[in-house]
């Protein structure tokens, strides 16, 4: 699907009622949904897709900002309005567009998620190290790294989680593909009070202590979020406990099938 300056690929399970759209972490592409897509498929219209650089969209080329093509993807498939099931940074982009368009979010699932305008996310001396590790070519060295601090509850390394090695392994061209390209999204941390959507937030208790104090001061600042710790998850929790994510996005659907009116019709596409 064309997007402004470029192009995204997206994937429309069809079927009516009120979608969701999934939103992937920076830490995989959008096939990290894959162990929970049958369960949602089956009972709901699903759209997932690709950011720029990720899985099976191209590299960026010119400016974008993450949650305009979030829009240019409700926009694309006729959603006024859908709930966005977002992890990291999947969860920042979404909690973006709930601010800037809060008539389109009817709910908000959110992941181990990120958000723009809290510093301190990342250990101190984080993209130094990817820097260097980069600088020389050790491309599993970043792997190693992110995995280290990650994906805690599968191990910890590429040989003990292979398939979260995978994911990783895969975005490492995206991280460097979007340095000078994406245009980061309005400041939302101090304006999380501003939520209006039902919305509810799962940390991953095995997740660095970074984010899951951020999960925790975020989940109190947008009203009435419900906060949920997933006791054996870090930053991978459709890999670590799916039939709870499941579950979760089911009680967010049906919080925001009460509180909003459904949109939207089709056929599966794939663009």
């Amino acid at each position: 699907m064309s997007v402004s300056n470029g192009e995204l690929w997206a994937e429309d399970s069809g079927g009516d009622g009120l979608s969701l759209v999934l939103l992937h972490p920076g830490v995989g592409d959008s096939t990290i949904w894959d162990p929970v897509l049958p369960a949602l498929t089956a009972r709901h219209r699903v759209i997932r897709y690709d950011a720029r650089g990720f899985g099976r969209s191209p590299a960026p080329t010119a400016a974008y900002s993450p949650a305009g093509d979030l829009a240019a993807v409700l926009d694309h498939f006729g959603l006024a309005r859908a709930v966005l099931v977002g992890s990291s940074m999947g969860g920042a982009t979404s909690i973006s567009l709930a601010l800037e368009a809060p008539d389109r979010v009817a709910g908000l699932a959110l992941f181990v998620p990120g958000v723009t305008g809290f510093d301190g996310l990342l250990p101190s001396g984080f993209y130094e190290e990817v820097g260097r590790l980069a600088t020389v070519g050790d491309m599993e060295g970043v792997v190693r790294l992110g995995l280290g601090l990650w994906g805690r509850a599968g191990g910890g390394t590429p040989e003990a989680d292979p398939v979260a090695a995978a994911q990783l392994r895969g975005v490492l061209p995206a991280w460097f593909s979007s340095v000078g390209h994406q245009e980061a999204d309005a400041p939302a941390f101090d304006r999380l009070g501003e939520v209006t959507s039902p919305a509810l937030l799962a940390l991953g208790e095995l997740d660095q202590p970074e984010v899951v104090r951020c999960n925790e001061e975020m989940a109190d600042r947008i009203p009435r979020c419900r906060l949920i710790r997933l006791a054996t998850s870090d930053h991978y929790p459709t890999l670590r406990e799916p039939e709870a994510v499941v579950q979760l996005i089911e009680e967010l659907y049906a919080d925001a099938m009460s509180t909003g009116t459904a949109d939207g019709s089709g056929g599966p596409r794939t663009t």
